[in-house]
């Protein structure tokens, strides 16, 4: 098989971009703006798990996805601007550089390609060099330099470190101190300080990515999973079989959804116990967990757990 041969084999996904005028990399002869550089091409097609191979990934979806106030540094392997992950900026911006200098890249944040990894650290350079007082819009892998492979996060961090999560009552700090907002960005602020849901990111041994989050009628717990979602929901099958699938007598499980390739377990809390109280019992059934997903490669569910296993895929819930 030639060498064009075998890249015009390979799958879109792993297809790198490159400039516009550059030949394209699947080997098909033509030029990448005329290929997968097109509208509808390589830039379009969705990453569906885009962080992983890092170990903080599930912490990163949690903060993608429903954390509503977090910070967290962004640990770099080189560059010597402190850049910190933050779930919202001010009127959504993918990136800005406070006055005092200080830089944040946006999480929440609509991107325009089918990577958000590679978004994300478009966001990350622009915002390593960037002035003071300027903020940056959406940003895509097309806005790279003509002739380059764009990065992704994983190119610009250390995979292997965990993310130090800090949560937020409100977005004051979107402003430095002292200083107060004003204008467009004083609407933003006060309009999401108004959106916020109390949220309490769990902090016990073996427990990562598990946030309380208040949401007034009752409490949930949201808990990022980086098993395969089939796997997950057979080892939690086996659990709710015997009857072990719930916090505690005051939880029951409500049900699942799915966030960038990983699953996300949902627990219904009584709401008058405070956070830190689910701190035991979720480190209990993460070890419980761990148990039965061991135990599936030795025994496959009996027809209890299957039935049991059928009855967890339909319960897919939708959070606002």
């Amino acid at each position: 098989m030639s060498e064009r041969t075998e890249a015009q084999q390979r799958p879109d996904s792993e297809i790198p971009v490159v400039g516009r005028r550059q030949p394209c990399p699947c080997g098909s002869g033509k030029r990448y703006k005329a290929c997968h550089g097109a509208s509808g091409g390589q830039s379009k097609i969705k990453v569906t798990r885009p962080f992983e191979g890092i170990v903080a990934e599930c912490e990163l979806v949690a903060l993608r996805e429903f954390v509503p106030s977090a910070t967290a540094v962004l640990p770099r392997t080189s560059g010597e601007r402190e850049i910190e992950l933050a779930t919202v900026l001010p009127m959504a911006a993918a990136a800005l550089v406070r006055t005092d200098g200080k830089a944040f890249v946006g999480l929440q944040v609509q991107t325009k390609s089918g990577d958000i990894s590679r978004d994300l650290a478009r966001a990350v350079e622009w915002a390593e060099t960037a002035e003071a007082g300027n903020s940056l819009s959406a940003i895509g892998p097309e806005d790279a330099p003509e002739g380059t492979v764009p990065n992704r996060l994983q190119d610009l961090m250390d995979t292997e470190a965990q993310l130090d999560v800090r949560i937020h009552e409100d977005f004051s700090w979107w402003m430095p101190e002292g200083v107060e907002a004003s204008g467009e960005v004083a609407m933003s602020l006060e309009r999401a300080n108004a959106a916020i849901m109390p949220t309490r990111r769990l902090e016990t041994e073996g427990v990562h990515a598990a946030y309380w989050v208040d949401a007034t009628d009752r409490a949930h717990l949201r808990w990022v999973r980086p098993e395969p979602e089939e796997k997950l929901i057979s080892a939690m099958a086996r659990l709710s079989a015997r009857g072990e699938l719930a916090l505690d007598e005051d939880s029951r499980y409500a049900g699942s959804f799915r966030a960038h390739g990983l699953l996300v377990p949902v627990w219904d809390l009584d709401r008058e116990k405070h956070h830190r109280e689910w701190e035991e019992p979720a480190a209990a059934l993460g070890q419980r967990l761990d148990e039965a997903l061991a135990s599936l490669d030795e025994q496959g569910l009996d027809a209890a757990e299957r039935r049991a296993r059928d009855g967890l895929r339909g319960r897919q819930i939708t959070i606002r």
